[in-house]
Formats: C-alpha cells, sequence, structure tokens
C-alpha cells in the first residue's frame, strides 16, 4: 500500500495557487490547494504532507502565525515549510520565517525549476521516511515471532528433558504451533 505524497499549498490568491500547481505538475506528489491559514489547519488534520508551501503575506491569519500553529502541533510539526512571499527582499521578513520553523524562504519571482527541486527533495525524504517505518515494522514483528518460536522451542525443550510422561506431546505440540507462528 503505496502512499502518494502530498504538498499543502497555501495562498489567499487563486492565480497563485493555480500557478504552484502547475509549477509541481509532473512531480510525484498531489498538490491539496487552500487558500487561508485557518484552511490549512484544517486540512492538516485529515491529511500528512511531505512539505508545505506557504504564503507569508495573507488576511486574517499571516503565513507566519500559521506556521506558528503548524509547529505547535505535535503532528504536523517536523513537516517542512517553504515560505514564498511577494514581499521585496527584506531580510528581517526571512529571519522571521526561519524563526517560526521554515526550511526555506523564496521571494517571488522565484525559479520554477528550483521550487520544483527543493519539493522534490522533500518528496523524496518523504518517501524514504514512509519505507524505513514500513521496514521497521516489519523487523519488529519479525523479532516478535522470533522471540515466541524461541520461547517455545526452550519451553518444548524443558518438557522434553522432564519426567513428564506427556513431555513429549506438549512439546511436538508447542514446536508446530511455533512452526506456524500459532504461539502465543
Amino acid at each position: 500500500m503505496t502512499q502518494t505524497a502530498k504538498a499543502l499549498l497555501v495562498d489567499d490568491r487563486r492565480e497563485n495557487l493555480m500557478a504552484l500547481e502547475a509549477i509541481l505538475q509532473g512531480l510525484p506528489v498531489q498538490s491539496v490547494a487552500v487558500e487561508s491559514g485557518e484552511a490549512a489547519l484544517k486540512q492538516l488534520l485529515v491529511d500528512d504532507f511531505a512539505v508545505i508551501l506557504l504564503d507569508a503575506q495573507m488576511p486574517n491569519m499571516d503565513g507566519f502565525e500559521t506556521a506558528s500553529h503548524i509547529k505547535r502541533r505535535e503532528r504536523t510539526r517536523h513537516v517542512p515549510i517553504i515560505f514564498l512571499t511577494a514581499a521585496d527582499k527584506d531580510a528581517q521578513l526571512a529571519l522571521r520565517g526561519y524563526a517560526v520553523g521554515a526550511v526555506d524562504y523564496l521571494t517571488k519571482p522565484f525559479d520554477p525549476w528550483v521550487l520544483r527541486a527543493k519539493v522534490s527533495v522533500f518528496v523524496e525524504l518523504w518517501v524514504k521516511t514512509r519505507q524505513l517505518a514500513a521496514q521497521s515494522e516489519v523487523v519488529r514483528e519479525r523479532e516478535a515471532q522470533w522471540r515466541a518460536l524461541t520461547d517455545a522451542v526452550d519451553e518444548a525443550t524443558t518438557l522434553l528433558r522432564s519426567d513428564d510422561p506427556d513431555g513429549r506431546d506438549r512439546a511436538v505440540e508447542l514446536l508446530e504451533q511455533a512452526r506456524w507462528g500459532s504461539v502465543s
């Protein structure tokens, strides 16, 4: 069950969202576009994202406040945020973006190929993290099976060494259960 990576696009201007969706076209990522910080926070309650592209300047809840909320939530604090802004190249705004947890801060107009490359990196990291988590789960399951099998062999050995006349039958039964993974 491979889950598709998603990018959350947050901008109060529909035309900017459409441009971002076009830039990301062809990447192995599903774009989810919302038009406010509030909508972004709601979307983050139901979906997991590989990266968030967040407009810094929006009415009501700006990108900085939105990022602060995102970074305070346990579930979303590690999602990388790339700020996008039409503001002038004011270093203070970039520092403010980094202060609230952004991994990058791009000023419009930006090179679409640079943004695609950055998003690709975070998508690849997200995919690799999911693969590692799945492999880790398989290892945990196999370790549990191995422990159960080892315990069954130990118990069967003890039974075979005992003077109990039914020990041999119980030992065989234990080993059969362990062989078929039904040892509890």
